[in-house]
């Protein structure tokens, strides 16, 4: 998606790639959370599609995000309880998350190395494993 700008024609044909019906509210959405090419809460796309006048419910914007993971057009962060951010970038890679600013931003698969996983329960295989390092602001000496 990154490689050519994003519009809502080549949005229209990603969300038909993934067998998503192209309504205008769900290429609206979508184009929220492409054309940043960051990472944003639902909240905030709630506030990106509304502010073009469209009045899409938290319901629909809820849904339409539901849809879109489980077609693995994007991903879930839950970087705690109260904070999940939906991620574009679909590719293996891990997370820095800024407590003190809420920032979220990407860290490279290849920046950092798990060694060892825990015994899964039988019958089980390994998706993958997802790194999120949180800093915050250091107190000064």
């Amino acid at each position: 998606m990154r490689a050519h700008p994003v519009t809502r024609e080549n949005l229209t044909e990603l969300l038909r790639a993934h067998e998503i019906n192209p309504t205008h509210q769900r290429i609206e959405i979508a184009h929220a959370l492409f054309s940043r090419g960051e990472h944003v809460s639902a909240d905030q796309i709630l506030a990106i599609v509304n502010d073009r006048h469209l009045e899409t419910s938290k319901a629909t914007v809820y849904n339409t995000l539901n849809l879109f993971l489980h077609k693995g057009l994007i991903r879930e962060v839950i970087v705690d309880p109260n904070k999940v951010f939906y991620d574009p970038n679909t590719q293996p890679h891990h997370h820095l998350y800024n407590v003190d600013t809420g920032e979220l931003t990407d860290i490279d698969a290849g920046a950092m190395s798990v060694s060892g996983l825990p015994r899964l329960p039988e019958g089980t295989v390994a998706e993958g494993v997802e790194i999120i390092v949180r800093v915050r602001s250091g107190a000064p000496s």
